[in-house]
């Protein structure tokens, strides 16, 4: 019986945003009863499109691509800072194309790894953090960098153009003061006597195995598809046929690992925000804040419910989607909530204190430390983003 409880508590902690997403929707269909208007509550464009972008990133992680790639980029770094600064610059990559969750479950574990291997451990708790501003702020540069940005992008059917030019100065401004207080926080490491080149290994990233070029090119094609999809130049019907025909007869497995609870959480704030948009008191109130504070008040309800069910509700109730497409991505840094990729790198931090002892020695941080440097980091950049991007925005 207390395995049982255990093994639901684990459930429950993974799963904690479909849980709650799921306990939303069914309110919410208490206050708007089940009826035809539900089915046109569902964005499919979002649901496939995201599908084919996670699965493409399951077949490539499997295959070890995203591996090699961030192996290839660590061994070229010279010292200690110039490694965190490519550990979080290869998080921000790998973020605006496969989007921040992938990006964090990719790189976290190699990022603790590596730096625990050359005697680095007071950097991990600082290259976890910037990691995850740099999946959070870094993937708002593409359309399916983030989760949110993909729905925004099919929900208002915007244009590449036009979100580029919205989303440039925000990225710009992030991936600035990410780099800068790479540079800043990690100088004191490369002065230590730690990491002097005797006491560093010749060679910290082990020897991995020749890609399958196959399968390679292969998954390569099917991000390409997937992308066209999203661009709406390849029908979604196309791209979504291609890729599961396509992993099933090279990686099955690759479908299987799929993020689906993620997928199953859009399908319920669908429903939340479709009910949501339906309460005529709601609109009347929501309506005129979006208008003329759209910005802070996204950005503001993203730092209480996460920005991806932030961007679902509110989008029903504004048509100013630039306030709203920027809000939600900075909303993205600030509190632990504000971004599921902000409770991935939490997360992750925990298990590599059990995994590494030398994490849990007294030099290194403790949890409680690296939580509010983790704080005081977000809520710093947040206050700083919300600040600048009002005014960009006008």
């Amino acid at each position: 019986m207390e395995g049982r409880s255990c093994r639901w508590a684990c459930v429950l902690r993974e799963h904690w945003m479909l849980v709650a997403a799921a306990v939303a929707a069914s309110a919410s269909m208490v206050v708007v009863p089940p009826d035809g208007a539900y089915l046109g509550y569902f964005d499919w464009k979002t649901i496939g499109c995201l599908f084919c972008v996670l699965a493409v990133a399951s077949a490539l992680r499997r295959l070890g691509a995203f591996d090699r790639v961030a192996r290839i980029a660590i061994a070229r770094f010279g010292s200690p800072r110039t490694l965190a600064l490519t550990l979080v610059l290869t998080t921000a990559v790998f973020s605006a194309l496969f989007t921040n969750d992938v990006a964090l479950v990719i790189m976290l574990p190699l990022a603790a790894a590596t730096l625990v291997e050359l005697s680095q451990v007071r950097l991990v708790p600082t290259v976890f953090a910037l990691q995850a501003l740099a999946a959070n702020l870094c993937g708002m540069v593409t359309p399916f960098g983030n989760p949110q940005n993909l729905y925004l992008y099919s929900y208002y059917h915007l244009g590449l153009g036009e979100f580029l030019t919205t989303m440039a100065g925000p990225f710009l401004l992030s991936a600035i003061g990410i780099i800068g207080l790479t540079w800043v926080m990690t100088g004191k490491a490369d002065r230590a006597p730690e990491t002097s080149a005797a006491a560093r290994p010749s060679s910290p990233i082990a020897p991995v195995m020749p890609l399958p070029r196959r399968r390679l090119m292969a998954c390569a094609l099917l991000f390409v598809v997937s992308l066209l999809a999203v661009f709406r130049l390849v029908p979604l019907i196309v791209a979504v046929a291609a890729v599961v025909a396509t992993l099933l007869i090279i990686d099955r497995k690759a479908l299987m690992e799929v993020d689906y609870p993620l997928l199953a959480t859009f399908l319920c704030f669908f429903v939340f925000a479709g009910n949501m948009a339906r309460i005529p008191a709601l609109g009347e109130g929501l309506g005129p804040l979006m208008d003329q504070w759209g910005l802070l008040v996204s950005a503001g309800v993203s730092q209480l419910i996460s920005n991806v069910p932030a961007a679902v509700v509110l989008s029903h109730f504004t048509e100013a989607w630039q306030p709203l497409l920027v809000g939600v991505n900075i909303g993205g840094a600030g509190t632990f909530v504000g971004s599921l990729a902000s409770l991935i790198a939490i997360r992750y931090y925990i298990i590599a204190r059990k995994v590494f002892p030398r994490l849990r020695t007294s030099d290194a941080p403790t949890t409680a430390r690296f939580l509010r440097s983790f704080a005081l980091l977000n809520g710093a950049f947040f206050i700083v983003l919300v600040v600048a991007c009002q005014l960009m925005l006008g």
